[in-house]
């Protein structure tokens, strides 16, 4: 863990640097995030560019380092040295004392480091006898997937690999996530402790891009402080189930909470799902490309919510940056194309983020049109046209996915015959009506309105002078920008409950969630405004905010917890995968029942076919060949034929076969056995001068 930690940092360092050529106004907590995000993005980038060349080997893992750190050399420059200096001593400066004002903020992340230390540390579990389970509830199917590409990046053959998953196609599934582990992995790190590490690192990036995002489109720093909560513990009406089980059976609540028999937030009820239990454990891409996205959205808000001085084009000293380009008249800051050639690597991070993306920069353009925004906004469109189309065009040259299964007429979202007013009212519980209340403030707000006043009978004495938590106020201009940077948040939840984005519907959340965070602006200042308005309200701040996380805090708790223990890969099917990689050529066609959990996974070698739900998903018809795999399980002389047509040499005979596809015992026990670990076995049916 220490070497994979070691490494993240060298990444971040150089994904530091890159933060002083896109905003100088941020400090130092953020741009450690955001560094983070952005030095995990270019090195799992420039792996996949470098590795065409050397292959995926120690030299191309170093070559990718060096240029992922390359952005240090920005700090050639003086005044960008100093103002880092500046933000190290001003960062340093916070921790030094010892007050309740510091403390606070100790406590808000050292609880999150906790709670995300303890959590993903249940995404992959090693016992002692070799087997690997999970500790997810939704993470029995993803964590092999994920595993096969990163093994198949590092065992598989020669880069790029096949699509582990569907043999003679190109992997197209957004895999940098896996990419980076797999690069990691390649320098000697233990794979569990990469997916830890790389798990924690990127869950407190976004903890920290969320809180700042919030707090300066609401210019409250208790906002900012709200919404990671309503992020990552999101959750419907949960709880209410919760209690109806806890009613109708024996145990105490201590009891029960130690032993809680069901997810609250996702089952045949509830399909939103908490984020950190549905997404962020389950979906590497999206850890990765939600919080790159969101550092993109944060700086279009700042550009979508400057205010022109009148009869000038000029940029303030408030939104100075600190270098522009000359297009003729007028002056465009670099970060827009650094911004863009980020955002053009989502298409191999997380094409759902980019596409999210598109509709909300398009959507901001038609609102504010004016001639300074236009040039920004297509010097930033043509950045992610530079990096995004190579990446599309070799995304969709020989893949088998058929795009048209991405696009289709589908109303309501996953609500399975709910009311869809109450089904989105039972899975975000008081998220609608607050989101009411916050847009309704922000309509009426007034430029000299007090924004943080107490107006309780205390807060009127004289000597008493009202708390800022930040610089400046909402301010009536901000107000109305915000109302309409939301609508192409608004316009994504709408697209997503008419149409369906992916073969599986409920992929749909993968564009939801861009809806979720850009509400929280106008629900948190709803709560901070009533908590602000007297002490009478206080009461319902704190009740609101139950209803918000209690259901998404139970399922979360269930994992940290360690109440769920799936088990995936037995200790024989592991070991028959470590002898696999050594008698087995990499570049070898694996033939094994199409389950979710097939030790082929483990293997790095490219699978026939493997779980027909997460081809489906992607927009791959796994039909014709899943019957040919249950024809040459069946044997007989069609088998024989299909093992010529498809190249096959080695089987995978194990109790998953057995489950899956009742193997003709008597057929493959003419072929000799070339691996075994108790009921695991490996059949060699082939050789490469013919049928045996």
């Amino acid at each position: 863990m220490i070497l994979s930690a070691l490494l993240i940092a060298l990444m971040t360092a150089g994904g530091l640097a890159v933060t002083y050529a896109l905003d100088e106004d941020k400090p130092m907590l953020w741009r450690i995030s955001a560094g983070c995000v952005i030095g995990m993005t270019v090195f799992g980038t420039a792996g996949f560019l470098v590795s065409f060349i050397f292959g995926l080997s120690v030299a191309a893992v170093i070559i990718s380092l060096l240029i992922t750190m390359l952005p240090l050399m920005l700090f050639r420059d003086e005044r960008r040295r100093k103002q880092f200096y500046q933000d190290k001593d001003r960062a340093f400066g916070k921790l030094q004392g010892a007050s309740v004002r510091k403390f606070l903020p100790f406590l808000y992340y050292a609880f999150f480091f906790l709670v995300f230390l303890f959590f993903f540390e249940r995404a992959m579990i090693i016992s002692p006898d070799g087997a690997i389970l999970t500790g997810g509830s939704n993470n029995l199917g993803d964590l092999p997937y994920h595993l096969g590409a990163i093994f198949a990046f590092t065992d598989g053959p020669p880069f790029p690999p096949d699509n582990p998953n569907f043999a003679g196609t190109k992997f197209t599934y957004p895999f940098i996530a896996d990419l980076v582990a797999a690069m990691l992995l390649k320098v000697g790190t233990g794979i569990r402790e990469i997916l830890l590490t790389q798990n924690l690192a990127l869950a407190m990036s976004l903890l920290v891009i969320v809180d700042d995002l919030i707090t300066r489109m609401v210019n409250d720093r208790l906002a900012g402080r709200i919404a990671p909560f309503l992020l990552f513990f999101s959750g419907g009406l949960g709880f209410m189930w919760f209690w109806s089980d806890y009613s109708a059976q024996a145990k105490g609540l201590v009891d029960l909470l130690w032993a809680l028999p069901k997810d609250y937030t996702i089952s045949d009820d509830f399909r939103w799902g908490n984020s950190l239990v549905t997404l962020f454990l389950t979906q590497r891409g999206i850890l990765m490309g939600l919080p790159l996205t969101l550092i993109v959205i944060g700086a279009l808000w700042r550009m979508f919510n400057y205010e022109p001085p009148p009869d000038t084009d000029a940029d303030t000293e408030k939104h100075k940056v600190s270098s522009t380009l000359k297009i003729g008249s007028l002056s465009v800051p670099t970060a827009l194309p650094i911004l863009g050639y980020l955002a053009g690597t989502l298409v191999l991070v997380h094409l759902h983020s980019l596409l999210a993306l598109f509709i909300i920069c398009l959507c901001l353009l038609l609102m504010r049109p004016d001639k300074g925004r236009f040039i920004q906004w297509m010097v930033f469109a043509v950045s992610v046209a530079v990096i995004a189309i190579p990446e599309l065009i070799w995304s969709v040259t020989g893949s088998a996915t058929d795009s048209t299964k991405f696009i289709e007429w589908h109303f309501g979202w996953d609500n399975r015959g709910d009311n869809i007013i109450w089904f989105w009212i039972k899975n975000t519980g008081l998220l609608f009506p607050l989101l009411f209340v916050g847009v309704y403030l922000m309509l009426m707000r007034k430029d000299d309105e007090p924004e943080n006043e107490d107006t309780s009978a205390k807060s009127k004495k004289k000597k008493e002078k009202p708390k800022r938590l930040v610089s400046e106020p909402l301010g009536s201009w901000q107000a109305r920008s915000l109302l309409l940077f939301y609508i192409p948040f608004l316009l994504l939840f709408i697209i997503a409950n008419v149409v369906k984005l992916a073969p599986w519907q409920w992929d749909n959340v993968k564009i939801l969630i861009y809806w979720y965070v850009g509400s929280l602006p106008f629900v948190t200042y709803a709560l901070v405004r009533m908590w602000r308005a007297g002490t009478p309200f206080k009461p319902v701040v704190a009740v609101c905010l139950f209803v918000l996380v209690a259901s998404g805090s139970l399922d979360v708790w269930r994992t940290m917890s360690k109440q769920i223990n799936y088990g995936i890969f037995s200790a024989d099917g592991v070991a028959l995968a470590e002898r696999i990689k050594t008698i087995m050529p990499r570049d070898t066609v694996l033939l094994n029942g199409p389950t979710y959990k097939s030790v082929a996974v483990l293997t790095g070698r490219v699978s026939l076919m493997r779980h027909p739900g997460h081809l489906g998903s992607h927009g791959i018809d796994p039909r014709q060949r899943h019957a040919e795999i249950n024809e040459m399980y069946r044997g007989g002389p069609q088998a024989t034929k299909l093992f010529e047509k498809y190249n096959i040499e080695y089987v995978l005979y194990t109790p998953d076969e057995v489950t899956e596809v009742s193997p003709n015992q008597a057929f493959f026990q003419k072929f000799p056995v070339v691996a075994q670990f108790g009921q695991y076995r490996l059949y060699r049916v082939r050789n490469t001068t013919g049928q045996r």
